[in-house]
């Protein structure tokens, strides 16, 4: 009896810390992402970067100035 415990806890043992597999964290996308005060993002015309303060977003897109909107 010994035996078959001593068998399924090294099959135990093998399954919890070699083939069971921790769900990843799946990578934020760029249109779900959350920005912090000091983050920074690319023009989307131009491709300056510039703080998220700085920005001006329009049309789900950032911008760096009202020029790069208007060329747009």
């Amino acid at each position: 009896m010994l035996k078959y415990l001593l068998v399924i806890g090294v099959i135990a043992f093998v399954y919890y810390f070699f083939i069971k597999k921790k769900p990843l964290k799946a990578p934020p996308s760029s249109k779900d992402a959350k920005f912090e005060s000091n983050d920074m993002v690319e023009c989307h015309r131009c491709g300056t970067y510039c703080s998220i303060e700085e920005t001006i977003l329009s049309n789900g897109e950032y911008y760096c100035s009202i020029e790069c909107v208007k060329e747009s």
